[in-house]
């Protein structure tokens, strides 16, 4: 059994897309498989979220929503706006480790980055993370600004302890431009460690078989793919 909590360096960076792909190789493997998402913000009662995503392409359907609330706003802001109770940590930490005594894999998908707030006492995902013992997967954008986004959340999580499982780009553009293509070999140098996938922008909309074939390709071993990142920055890389 292990918890994986997947994060962004930012809002709308893939980190649906690439927790759906994680569930799906889960999936494809034979594995038991939960996903969690602690609190479901800017989306009304009744309408689809993120967790209906990940159901769509991944197929797992043990998925677990602990607050919703219909502001597109931080969990807490969200919380205080709509003046509904935020998210407790300590419950959601305790009902995420009881589904790790039922499920081989637990995927914890964030709201925003590291460090938004889920509670007026400014408890945040990392804090989450380390409750729960849990390696943290960061999902990050492609283009210009990730850099410095991708070092501030990596620097974040060193300070707090909390283990690196490795940095996916979560959209990966058809026609790559020069900050795409450099920023490769930046973002594995800031996580010291090669990339651990890349989904191609669009991955999305694909249908379930066709997802899982992306997700095969497009995320490393360690999750069950086949992605090879030495591979990925020989056909991106720089002319000299």
């Amino acid at each position: 059994m292990s918890v994986l909590v997947v994060t962004g360096t930012d809002t709308g960076v893939g980190k649906t897309v690439v927790t759906a792909a994680l569930a799906a190789l889960a999936v494809a493997r034979g594995a038991t498989a939960a996903v969690v998402k602690p609190a479901q913000t800017g989306v009304a009662a009744g309408e689809a979220g993120d967790l209906d995503e990940v159901i769509r392409l991944s197929g797992v359907t043990s998925t677990f929503e602990m607050a919703r609330y219909p502001d597109p706003l931080s969990p807490a802001a969200a919380a205080r706006v709509s003046g509904l109770p935020p998210l407790s940590l300590a419950a959601a930490a305790a009902r995420i480790g009881e589904l790790a005594e039922s499920h081989r894999l637990v995927l914890v998908e964030g709201a925003g980055g590291l460090l938004v707030r889920y509670d007026e006492e400014g408890g945040t995902l990392a804090d989450l993370a380390r409750r729960l013992h849990a390696s943290v997967l960061v999902v990050a954008r492609a283009g210009l600004g990730t850099l410095n986004h991708t070092a501030l959340t990596l620097e974040a999580m060193a300070g707090r302890g909390l283990d690196l499982a490795g940095v996916v780009i979560g959209s990966w553009p058809a026609a790559p431009g020069l900050a795409d293509r450099s920023n490769v070999a930046d973002l594995e140098m800031l996580a010291a460690r090669p990339l651990s996938g890349a989904l191609p922008e669009g991955a999305g909309s694909l249908g379930p078989e066709a997802f899982a074939r992306v997700a095969r390709a497009c995320l490393a071993p360690a999750f069950g793919g086949m992605f090879d990142p030495a591979a990925f920055r020989s056909t991106f890389m720089l002319p000299l």
